[in-house]
């Protein structure tokens, strides 16, 4: 039986993870972790839940011997809006927190999960259609982050054997938790302010295409890479992954469809753009496909329709 830890629970992936999670292998066998207890009450009380810091090494050892873990999903990090304003908390949150779990993952026989990001990627890698292999040359302090969590993974991989496996998000859109300080935010907020303002700024230009994926299905890649052959796995820490890459003009569209009254306007954020400048317009994410059956069940469409629809029912706004 697998016992899972899952390092920031309470965060927009965190949230919905464990209680994905929970429903396949049990409450007790799932063992949700944050540094603060802000957030899901719910959660909290489904099951066993740890406080926990991953920058304290001799923590997560302990929390792992505790509860008998043999799997991590390593959620914990610093995103790249947030990590611009605070670089030096980002590496250590996004650097020496990867480096404990994976020692602890070492020490202990633990697999892990560690997502990485389109933030990996920089101006120089190409844009459009983006290679599971080539240039990584990220600007932003997440990014390097990143990169460097990558190859920390294949080097504990291949120096001690640990099974290592990851992903390369690119943004998640939920009609849970809010995300929390991401570049590609602008994608959940919008459909909210569709529903109870019609109206939406947005801190991304026009004409800036950025992949992005359902959070169901973000939540099925982690479960099935976690289950897929490894023999079979080839790149093992960063498959790009992707469903759908669209622009605001695309978003606001659809959500005309539904609500023709919206309206979309800008008030650019030049740091926010920049980071979106420098990250690819749509991901080649073959390998993924080829390697385990990656294979996401939503598109733009399908996705504007169940989020208004969820989230109206969540905001009391009809539409």
């Amino acid at each position: 039986m697998k016992k899972i830890l899952i390092t920031g629970a309470l965060g927009q992936i965190g949230t919905e993870l464990t209680t994905y999670l929970r429903g396949h292998y049990g409450n007790n066998n799932v063992v949700a972790s944050n540094r603060s207890k802000h957030g899901d009450e719910k959660l909290l009380e489904a099951g066993p839940f740890e406080l926990l810091d991953v920058v304290d090494a001799k923590g997560v050892a302990e929390v792992c011997k505790k509860h008998g873990i043999n799997q991590i999903i390593h959620l914990a990090a610093i995103l790249s809006a947030n990590a611009e304003k605070n670089p030096q908390l980002a590496y250590d949150i996004n650097m020496n927190g990867t480096y404990n779990v994976l020692e602890v993952a070492k020490e202990q026989g633990i697999a892990v999960f560690t997502p990485s990001s389109i933030a990996a990627f920089g101006a120089s890698t190409p844009a459009d259609n983006t290679p599971q292999d080539t240039i990584q040359r990220p600007s932003t302090m997440y990014g390097v982050t990143k990169v460097a969590g990558e190859l920390l993974c294949d080097y504990y991989f291949k120096r001690y054997g640990v099974d290592t496996r990851g992903v390369r998000f690119p943004g998640i859109i939920s009609n849970g938790v809010l995300p929390g300080g991401g570049t590609t935010d602008y994608a959940v907020h919008i459909y909210y302010e569709a529903l109870k303002n019609k109206k939406y700024a947005s801190y991304i230009g026009a004409g800036t295409y950025m992949d992005m994926m359902y959070m169901d299905d973000a939540l099925k890649s982690i479960h099935d890479l976690m289950e897929a052959n490894p023999d079979k796995l080839v790149h093992r820490n960063a498959f790009n992954v992707t469903a759908m890459s669209f622009d605001p003009e695309m978003l606001a569209a659809e959500i005309r469809k539904h609500i023709p009254e919206f309206e979309l306007t800008y008030d650019v954020d030049p740091v926010r753009q920049a980071i979106a400048n420098s990250w690819p317009n749509s991901l080649d994410d073959s390998a993924a496909r080829e390697e385990w059956g990656w294979n996401p069940k939503y598109d733009l469409a399908s996705m504007t329709k169940d989020m208004l629809e969820k989230l109206s029912v969540k905001l009391n706004a009809k539409y």
